[in-house]
């Protein structure tokens, strides 16, 4: 059920796709990302071609702005160091640029490209006012200490600064940047800018944070796999789950699944993958959560804790389940990967990490009528909080768990029946992948052809 496209689209396609990667040289994951969109737009458009007008293709995919920038720091030991920081704003069409800051080593300007890419799509679903951005850099926060971190986050922010603001980019955090990180940003956003102001999400509870945010990503994916299987009349309840990562999507989809009435059997980090045949519960994965957040603790920990099987360097895509909810990275479930889940019996996908499936995996999905719920719909329930918290802020209220957990839950459910809408096959069937791009596409098409070529 891998779409098929007609060949005046496949020739749109592909030229458009040869020159992304002509001018985009040395960023496959971009690539990838401007290929598995473009082919549903693209089939899209020749069916509708007021969306092909004053060349909104080529413009949506390029960035409205990118801005790099040196970031110099002082080490304890009185050495100066140097990162290097980005911002891409991406597309502003709906609103501020809204997108995490992502500090790992791994990061690099095509990377963020990728990511602030997907999140044009991904905010639109939600259905609220906010563009498509990220940004990061290559520092690395494990092993350093808070005075460390601190004077990292200060330097960043001394450049970032004039380019974000609560009507302007709106960052928040990511891989790397947690409250502690956030915190600092701020600080140094508000001793330059003199403003108090909603310029950061993510923040304490105590200075203008929402509730949920820490969890909305992980209970949004949770409440995205139960929209898909509740319209084909079944549920989450007594399904075998297996999650990838260990970190806050991860930890967070594991709780609501236990809420749910699922059973997790595998978790997993950059060491190995844990199966506990018996199930993840409530009560095991508040252990492996204070192993990760607060003893910054490995995976292994926890087979030997609950003698649960540890298979070093490997993946939970072997074990057996109903439903899969890749939440590590991207990437991390390929074509091979993907055809072992199916032949194990896999029903569902709900990706909780940014492109965590291969397109030759999310194929392999369509194909054999898996569940498939793509990244920019099943883990919007960040961003979605995200947007709630800039809302408090804007009206210098908070609104309470429940509140903002039933906002959640209701945007998770018009994510998924804009998906249905675009995604409907002519089996029945829907083309989750396929909805999502076309249903982001068009809010965020309308509103640049009624703006004119800018």
């Amino acid at each position: 059920m891998s779409t098929t496209l007609s060949d005046e689209a496949r020739t749109k396609s592909e030229a458009l796709i040869e020159r992304v990667v002509a001018k985009n040289p040395g960023e496959p994951e971009f690539h990838q990302a401007a290929k598995e969109v473009m082919q549903d737009v693209i089939a899209f458009t020749t069916e509708h071609p007021e969306f092909a007008q004053q060349g909104l293709l080529e413009r949506l995919i390029e960035p409205e702005r990118v801005i790099s920038f040196r970031v110099a720091w002082t080490g304890d030991d009185g050495s100066v160091n140097v990162n290097r920081g980005w911002r891409v704003q991406f597309n502003g069409a709906l609103g501020p640029y809204k997108g995490g800051l992502r500090f790992h080593p791994s990061v690099t300007q095509g990377t963020l490209k990728f990511l602030a890419f997907e999140q044009i799509f991904k905010n639109s679903l939600t259905g609220l006012a906010m563009g498509g951005g990220k940004g990061g850099s290559d520092f690395d926060p494990k092993g350093k200490s808070d005075a460390e971190v601190m004077r990292f986050c200060q330097s960043f922010m001394t450049e970032l600064f004039r380019h974000v603001g609560a009507d302007t980019d709106v960052p928040a955090g990511d891989i790397g940047v947690g409250a502690r990180e956030i915190g600092f940003l701020f600080g140094q956003y508000r001793r330059l800018s003199q403003r108090f102001e909603g310029v950061l999400t993510g923040k304490s509870l105590d200075w203008g944070g929402s509730l949920i945010r820490t969890e909305a990503t992980g209970y949004g994916c949770v409440y995205f796999a139960r929209n898909m299987l509740e319209r084909i009349g079944d549920s989450l309840k007594d399904k075998t789950c297996v999650v990838s990562g260990s970190g806050n999507v991860a930890l967070y989809t594991i709780e609501k699944l236990n809420e749910l009435g699922a059973k997790v059997v595998a978790a997993s980090d950059s060491g190995g993958v844990v199966y506990d045949k018996e199930g993840i519960n409530p009560e095991k994965a508040a252990w492996l959560k204070d192993l990760k957040e607060n003893r910054r603790g490995r995976i292994h920990e926890y087979a030997d804790r609950f003698g649960a099987e540890y298979r070093p360097e490997g993946e939970p895509w072997t074990i057996p389940c109903d439903v899969a909810f890749p939440s590590a990275t991207q990437n991390e479930i390929d074509k091979s990967e993907a055809e072992t889940l199916v032949k194990n019996g896999c029903k569902c996908v709900a990706e909780g990490a940014n492109m965590p499936s291969t397109i030759a995996a999310i194929d392999v999905f369509k194909d054999a009528g898996v569940l498939f719920g793509p990244a920019k719909a099943a883990n919007a329930g960040g961003v979605a909080v995200s947007g709630l918290e800039m809302a408090q802020n804007s009206m210098r209220l908070s609104w309470t768990r429940e509140e903002v957990d039933a906002k959640l839950q209701s945007i998770m459910a018009n994510i998924h029946n804009a998906c249905v809408e675009h995604g409907a096959t002519s089996t029945d069937h829907i083309d989750y992948a396929r909805g999502a791009n076309i249903a982001g596409f068009v809010k965020v098409a309308r509103a640049m052809l009624t703006q004119g070529v800018i």
